[in-house]
């Protein structure tokens, strides 16, 4: 589909109602994030915003109860970088939570200048995928007993920039913004293959999506040449309510109850890089994971 036909999209529609459900989402307070708690609060979901910035969570919460009605929407804060932060999270997700039907593993950082996390972790490695890692590993067994249940990791078309570069998978001999992103956005479509095998017949789904080139903040590390790029093809790019369609479809559209493992985009299955079906690098990516994160996921 054009970049034109973007500006003419109108939002996924579906009446599906999600009463009685919760649903966790990273980095809620912003963007695609956003958009997305908007339509899956008027479906009347409970929605848990997990957050880093507690003042901007609180002022979009505030916003998006009164634009949705619901009342049952609540800030949590989470920061992605930090893992001994993301395991405080869960044990007040696992204390106060019956149920966590949802997980949308939506957070990001993209193309920063380098930096490492609290743990040592390159910064978009780190935050993009070894936070979401561990989170789902934290609050697997809360989702298994919450089945039917999913689990959206929101990747991207970047995933084609990357290779899963094990021997240097922090990026420490030479670093490259761009790379680097491809690589994290690479690594969450494989993370979803791998744990979509491992919980077949669970009734807990796995999926990956690209959101389209939406226009949000991700962007604020871009070089002068790209931000200049941005300004010219920004009219033709989705809005954050067109960007979040297909998260709401993957969280929402009930055929897809029968798919798990696969790759989204504009509200259908759609094709990932071959780099990303490649089942063993999945494996030693599952591996290295654990090994990084000092856990033990079989």
């Amino acid at each position: 589909m054009s970049a034109m036909s973007n500006l003419f999209r109108g939002p996924w529609s579906s009446t599906a109602r999600l009463d009685g459900k919760t649903v966790i989402i990273t980095g809620s307070n912003t963007g695609i994030g956003k958009e997305t708690a908007r339509d899956l609060a008027k479906r009347g979901a409970r929605i848990i915003m997990a957050c880093r910035d507690l003042g901007k969570a609180e002022v979009a919460q505030k916003e998006l109860i009164e634009d949705s009605g619901n009342q049952s929407i609540i800030v949590k804060k989470l920061d992605l970088s930090d893992t001994k932060l993301i395991r405080e999270f869960a044990e007040v997700i696992i204390k106060e939570e019956k149920q966590v039907n949802v997980l949308i593993n939506n957070a990001g950082v993209m193309m920063c200048p380098f930096s490492k996390t609290a743990d040592g972790f390159e910064m978009q490695f780190g935050v993009n995928h070894l936070g979401h890692f561990l989170l789902t590993y934290l609050l697997l067994d809360l989702i298994r007993r919450s089945a039917p249940a999913r689990i959206l990791n929101v990747s991207s078309m970047a995933h084609t920039w990357g290779t899963i570069n094990l021997d240097d998978i922090n990026s420490e001999k030479r670093y490259n913004d761009r790379r680097a992103y491809g690589q994290s956005k690479l690594a969450n479509i494989l993370f979803s293959r791998s744990l979509a095998k491992r919980l077949e017949g669970t009734g807990v789904t796995v999926y990956a999506l690209h959101p389209g080139i939406v226009q949000t903040e991700l962007g604020r590390h871009l070089n002068t040449p790209l931000r200049v790029a941005y300004t010219i093809v920004k009219p033709f790019l989705k809005t954050p309510v067109q960007g979040a369609q297909t998260s709401i479809y993957c969280a929402v559209e009930p055929a897809l109850e029968n798919e798990s493992g696969h790759y989204y985009s504009d509200c259908a299955q759609a094709t990932c890089s071959r780099t990303a079906t490649d089942d063993e690098m999945a494996q030693k990516l599952w591996e290295l994971s654990c090994q990084m994160l000092g856990i033990t996921w079989e």
